[in-house]
C-alpha cells in the first residue's frame, strides 16, 4: 500500500472513531433521554436511609445520592434531572438495582465480593462493624453467649450471615430467628421475643437512640465484622459508575461529605430531633483520605 493509500485509510478509520459516540449503558442513555434518576431508599435504616413525619425519604446517604446526581447532571451536560423514589427493603434492595428498577440504591448496603457478582459499589460512606443488642440486664458479651438463646437478625443482611456462619462452624446453638427490617428487630429484643439483635454498630446505636426508653437496651461485644457501606448502582453501565465514582470523590475531596457527616451522626437531625453525638470513625477518616470503590475488607 502507498503512502497516499495508507493515508487515506487511516483518515478514513479517524473520522468513523470520531463520528460514532461510544455506547452509552442503559442508566446513561436513559438520563441522556431526559428520563429520570431513581434513588431506592429505605423505610427504618437510620441514619442513612428513613422516610420522615411526612414519608419524604431523608437520610445521609439520600443527602448523598441528592448531590451525586447534582454532579452527575453537570457532567453531563443536562439542563435538568428529575429524580423519582422508590422504597426497597433488606430483601428487595439488589434485584431492584441489577434488574434497573432503580439507578442507585441510597441505604446502608455492604460492598461483599458476593454481591460484586451481580451489582457495583461506589466509594464507601461509612464502615460499620456488626454488634449485638440486648437487654440492659443480659450478661452476654459475644456469640458464644447466645448458645440455646434466640438471635434476631435483618433477612439478607451481612451481620445475619455471619451469625449463620459462626453457628454453624462452631456448632453454637443459636436459635437464629429472622425480621424483614431493623425496627421490628429492636422491638423483639425488648419483648423477650429475642435474646439479642445482630446488625451494624452505627445502625444499632441509631436504633437504640430513638427508643422512648434507650437505658432498656445496650450494643456488647468486639466487632464481629467489618462494613464497608456504599451505594449501590447496575453492574452493565460502567460509564454511568464512572461518574458517580468521580461524584463521590469530589465531594469527598471538597469535604461535602464530610459535613453530611456531621449533620446526620452528630447533631439533631432523627426522629425526636436526637443527637447520636456520633463522630468519625478513624477508619472511614482513613479511608477518605485516598477515596476509592476498591475495598480491601
Amino acid at each position: 500500500m502507498n503512502k497516499c493509500a495508507l493515508f487515506a485509510a487511516f483518515a478514513g478509520s479517524l473520522f468513523w472513531a470520531l463520528a460514532t459516540p461510544a455506547q452509552a449503558g442503559p442508566v446513561t442513555e436513559k438520563l441522556l433521554k431526559g428520563e429520570a434518576l431513581i434513588l431506592a431508599h429505605r423505610e427504618a435504616s437510620l441514619p442513612f436511609s428513613f422516610v420522615d413525619e411526612s414519608k419524604q425519604p431523608v437520610g445521609y446517604a439520600v443527602d448523598l445520592c441528592m448531590k451525586v446526581a447534582e454532579i452527575v447532571r453537570q457532567q453531563l451536560g443536562l439542563k435538568q434531572l428529575p429524580v423519582r423514589y422508590k422504597l426497597v427493603n433488606s430483601t428487595t434492595r439488589i434485584e431492584t438495582i441489577r434488574s434497573h428498577q432503580a439507578d442507585l440504591e441510597c441505604g446502608s448496603t455492604t460492598n461483599t465480593p458476593e454481591r460484586r457478582q451481580l451489582v457495583a459499589f461506589t466509594v464507601p460512606h461509612y464502615i460499620a462493624s456488626a454488634r449485638i443488642l440486648v437487654r440492659a440486664d443480659s450478661t452476654a458479651q459475644d456469640m458464644f453467649d447466645f448458645s440455646g438463646k434466640r438471635l434476631v437478625g435483618t433477612r439478607n443482611t451481612t451481620g445475619l450471615a455471619r451469625a449463620k456462619q459462626a453457628n454453624q462452624q462452631q456448632a453454637l446453638r443459636i436459635n437464629i430467628l429472622e425480621v424483614v427490617d431493623d425496627p421490628k428487630g429492636v422491638e423483639m429484643v425488648e419483648k423477650k421475643e429475642a435474646d439479642g439483635f445482630i446488625m451494624d454498630d452505627i445502625v444499632l446505636q441509631a436504633l437504640l437512640a430513638t427508643r422512648p426508653d434507650p437505658s432498656q437496651l445496650k450494643v456488647v461485644g468486639k466487632p464481629l465484622t467489618v462494613e464497608p457501606l456504599a451505594i449501590m448502582l447496575p453492574k452493565d453501565d460502567p460509564e454511568f459508575k464512572k461518574l458517580v465514582d468521580e461524584a463521590m470523590k469530589q465531594l469527598i475531596r471538597t469535604r461535602e461529605a464530610h459535613a453530611l457527616y456531621h449533620q446526620w451522626f452528630t447533631q439533631p437531625k432523627l426522629p425526636g430531633h436526637v443527637s447520636l453525638a456520633w463522630p468519625m470513625p478513624a477508619m472511614l477518616r482513613e479511608f477518605w483520605k485516598h477515596p476509592s470503590d476498591m475495598v480491601p475488607f
